[in-house]
């Protein structure tokens, strides 16, 4: 998953916890997966509008 290792997811989600405290972090979770599903269901449809 993009070359991070266990640690360094850790550390990641150690500072996210730091600067947005433990009420927002569903919130944003949330956010990024909505954004990520978006992605990936607009990548499939721009794949499948190419292909014959």
């Amino acid at each position: 998953m993009f070359g991070l290792g266990a640690m360094e997811i850790l550390i990641i989600l150690v500072i996210a916890f730091l600067l947005f405290g433990p009420k927002e972090l569903p919130e944003i979770g949330k956010q990024v997966g909505k954004a990520i599903k978006g992605f990936k269901d607009t990548t499939e449809d721009l794949r499948q509008s190419v292909e014959p």
